[in-house]
């Protein structure tokens, strides 16, 4: 079972979509000007790593130590650590595949205890932020990278569940076995999932193999 991050693991508060983004920009005092590169880039999927690259600028200086107040610990779901215990001691291989920062994504997959964690990363040196950012999945590349972990781990993808709750995890639910629309933000996400879960607690249920 693979999970996106913000909006689904994690549910920042207060911000655009619940995520670690938008977190981090508010913890690091530049929400507004933060919010002016979302209103720019909004709807424009494909120009996302030049998104995360002005974001990432913004960044450069900015002491980790700044934010790590407002990311941590991370706002897990209702039910999430509990759902992901459950589905862990089943057996199931456990991983986070995200358009979110990898600073939180390693925090949970650790946390969680789960097998992978593939997200952006925020470049740090001497406890500050460069100003560089890497992109490794991009809002229309999740389905790609989900591909190319079930490749890694000799999963097929009908053998993955996916928990999502954007638009972007839309092209994800269509290529795996199960995709499931955790608290779906949009009524597209909502229509393209096999299950359509409000609580966490209600996902180990969806995957259980009876004995």
């Amino acid at each position: 079972m693979f999970f996106d991050l913000d909006g689904t693991l994690v549910r920042y508060a207060g911000v655009p979509f619940e995520s670690s983004w938008g977190a981090i920009g508010a913890a690091a005092g530049l929400g507004a000007e933060w919010e002016r590169i979302l209103q720019r880039y909004l709807g424009k999927p494909h120009l996302y790593p030049d998104w995360v690259r002005e974001n990432a600028a913004l960044l450069r200086g900015v002491s980790v130590d700044r934010v790590l107040p407002s990311l941590f610990p991370p706002p897990y779901a209702p039910g999430a650590p509990e759902a992901v215990g459950e589905l862990r001691r089943s057996g199931y291989i456990l991983g986070i595949v995200s358009s979110g920062v990898a600073l939180v994504a390693d925090r949970v997959r650790v946390e969680l205890a789960l097998s992978f964690a593939v997200a952006n990363e925020l470049r740090i040196a001497d406890g500050v932020f460069t100003g560089e950012a890497v992109v490794r999945v991009g809002l229309g590349d999740k389905r790609a990278v989900v591909e190319r972990e079930a490749r890694r781990l000799g999963l097929a993808l009908g053998e993955i569940a996916f928990v999502g709750d954007h638009l972007n995890d839309i092209p994800v639910f269509e290529a795996v076995g199960l995709g499931i629309a955790y608290a779906p933000k949009a009524p597209q996400v909502a229509a393209a999932a096999r299950s359509v879960v409000h609580h966490f607690h209600a996902i180990p249920e969806l995957v259980r193999v009876p004995s």
